[in-house]
């Protein structure tokens, strides 16, 4: 038996048994013809943007779920609208579909705007979309609650995950070695991370010990990959209860470590922040060995410096051997949110169900389906990233520990920004906190000029001092 003659009896029998069990109270009206006709909507076009995503739909999800539902007794027709535009076109044209009653049954969405499209009323929980068949649908036991907020808000499903990445600490284990630092790796507070960079600038030559982005050039990667992490590993987030964190213990901690990072010690670069491309030349320096200590996400293992030249931007032959990896620790060891002791951030992008479907059970279906094994198998062909469900995890990394690490030791306790619209700008403010820090401005200065811009973006009732 062939591995699509396989999967194809496998997608066909989930199909069957989910059509089997799925009750709801809404109808699937059919065409004059006996025909239902379901849409997918994305931001990928085969051969332009995302266009293994494109392929993997119209190729494998297309044609398998119409086998299957025929197999159930159904014709069903499926039309792929793709798209290949930029991220914010493509947002204002999803807004307008739901706004105006339209638009595709399926549509996939960047996760940082689920709250947004549903406190605008554009997007419904899933469960209200298409009945009690979204609470009884197995695949939620595969995905940690961690990951199923890339697609909730306020404590409801909005969405399926998409994919999950998650940030880590990178290390390289020559440069540890020469140190005399161990080189399995794992801090448990960010003084053990300071005295480890104090250790490195003071025993090897011409290596910057640590790198935690900071600064405006480098955009989101300063709030993703340096402030947010270490924000929640104060036991704080950005946004709670629908308030904007100000001038807040967590906040003044975070600025304490970039100054103390970047002016009061010199473990890090601070030009290097400012340059506008600086991401891209500290990740050069990581793979030369001359930065010892790199926050970052999976990406980086799997793109930045995977050893294939086909693939990496800056390739290390001997990454699985010289680079290390950690969890990103609390600032004390139970500090974090939620009282953990490590912390994350993740990001990704979801798939919806339109309100305005005509066919929301079918289409509901339809979206399970596009997050079967099956369905998750068939995407990877070629590639491995993480997926959301930790069964397709387990067999499809399986060959690569690190993002098995990821997918096992950190999606479990991972945060993820708030999807609200305010958050683009208040991402600016942040990091240009930090680049006042980096260049000299006092913390207190730093969080004076953060609070007074943060007014001007939500509004005076909307920001909390307290923890």
């Amino acid at each position: 038996m062939t591995r699509r003659t396989a999967l194809t009896g496998a997608a066909a029998a989930s199909a069957a048994l989910a059509l089997a069990a799925c009750t709801s109270d809404q109808s699937t009206p059919e065409t004059t013809s006996g025909v239902t006709t379901l849409t997918i909507m994305t931001n990928a076009i085969s051969g332009g943007k995302n266009a293994a995503e494109a392929d993997w739909i119209a190729n494998w999800v297309i044609p398998e779920f119409t086998a299957a539902q025929e197999e159930a007794g159904r014709q069903v027709e499926v039309v792929f609208e793709a798209q290949g535009v930029d991220d914010e076109d493509y947002k204002t044209k999803a807004a307008l579909d739901f706004q105006s009653g339209k638009g595709a049954d399926v549509v996939g969405l960047d996760g940082i705007w689920i709250g947004e499209f549903a406190q605008a009323g554009y997007i419904k929980p899933l469960q209200e979309v298409a009945g009690d068949a979204v609470d009884s649908w197995d695949g939620w036991e595969q995905i940690s609650e961690a990951v199923q907020q890339a697609a909730s808000f306020e404590s409801q499903r909005y969405g399926v995950p998409q994919g999950a990445d998650g940030r880590v600490i990178y290390y390289n284990r020559d440069i540890f070695a020469q140190a005399g630092l161990p080189t399995d790796w794992q801090p448990t507070s960010w003084e053990e991370i300071l005295q480890t960079a104090r250790t490195l600038k003071q025993q090897v030559d011409g290596v910057v010990p640590l790198q935690l982005n900071a600064g405006t050039a480098m955009g989101e990667a300063t709030t993703m990959q340096g402030f947010l992490p270490m924000l929640v590993g104060t036991g704080q987030t950005i946004w709670s209860d629908g308030l904007w964190a100000a001038d807040t213990a967590g906040m003044r901690d975070v600025l304490d470590l970039y100054r103390t990072i970047y002016v009061d010690e010199e473990l890090g670069d601070p030009i290097l922040q400012q340059e506008a491309s600086g991401r891209d030349t500290s990740f050069q320096e990581f793979a030369a060995g001359r930065i010892a200590i790199l926050f970052e996400g999976d990406y980086f293992w799997r793109s930045v410096i995977n050893p294939d030249e086909e693939v990496g931007t800056a390739p290390m032959a001997d990454r699985d051997t010289v680079v290390g990896y950690a969890k990103i620790p609390a600032m004390k060891p139970g500090a974090g949110v939620n009282g953990q002791d490590f912390v994350s951030m993740s990001g990704g992008t979801a798939r919806v169900l339109n309100p305005n479907s005509a066919n929301p059970a079918l289409a509901w279906e339809l979206l399970a389906f596009m997050n079967s094994p099956e369905a998750f198998a068939a995407r990877a062909a070629g590639t491995l990233s993480i997926s959301p469900r930790e069964d397709v995890n387990a067999e499809l990394l399986a060959s690569d520990a690190m993002l098995s690490f990821v997918s096992e030791e950190v999606l479990p306790i991972t945060s993820y920004r708030p999807g609200l619209a305010e958050y683009p700008e208040v991402s600016v403010l942040l990091q240009q906190a930090t680049l006042d820090v980096v260049t000299g401005t006092s913390v207190d200065d730093a969080v004076a000029a953060y609070v007074t811009a943060l007014e001007g973006v939500v509004g005076h009732d909307a920001i909390s001092d307290g923890d």
